[in-house]
């Protein structure tokens, strides 16, 4: 047995409008169903290969925040295809208030970011594999120069 990858993630939220609204405006999600009889939201990312990326469980409006530094889950990382797109995420988090911190990890150039109920989240776009070079067995953490690396990787710099 071997996992390929995280297929999707499913959170508790205060509220499930409200949480499904920053998924579909900050990444593009679109909504699949409601289940009867839930308070739950099932999306999907538009250019994905899954039946669904996200769900949403709400909770009540009394629930607490993840308490940061407590044991449970960080964050999920959720992957992107071109450092373009990072750029516009970056834009899209900034907009929503939602943008935490940025980071260089070698590999992978990184946002992060929290929902409106605490739950932390990275976007990541990877770098090619053939680029990796001594980072390929290191966990970086570097500043983030984000304009840098549009002009390093992207479309019109690669071709």
């Amino acid at each position: 047995m071997s996992i390929v990858r995280l297929n999707h993630a499913v959170l508790f939220v205060r509220d499930a409008d409200a949480a499904a609204e920053f998924y579909r405006t900050a990444f593009g999600f679109e909504e699949l169903e409601r289940p009867q009889g839930m308070r739950a939201v099932f999306m999907r990312a538009p250019d994905g290969g899954n039946h669904h990326d996200l769900g949403l469980f709400e909770v009540g409006p009394q629930a607490a925040r993840p308490q940061r530094g407590s044991v449970g889950l960080y964050h999920l990382a959720w992957q992107i295809d071109t450092i373009e797109h990072l750029a516009e995420m970056d834009r899209r988090l900034r907009e929503l208030g939602a943008l935490t911190g940025a980071s260089d990890h070698g590999v992978s150039k990184s946002l992060y970011g929290r929902d409106p109920d605490g739950n932390e989240f990275e976007v990541m776009w990877e770098v090619p594999r053939e680029a990796w070079g001594r980072f390929e067995r290191q966990a970086t953490v570097m500043p983030l120069d984000l304009e840098a690396e549009v002009a390093r990787w992207g479309a019109a710099a690669v071709q």
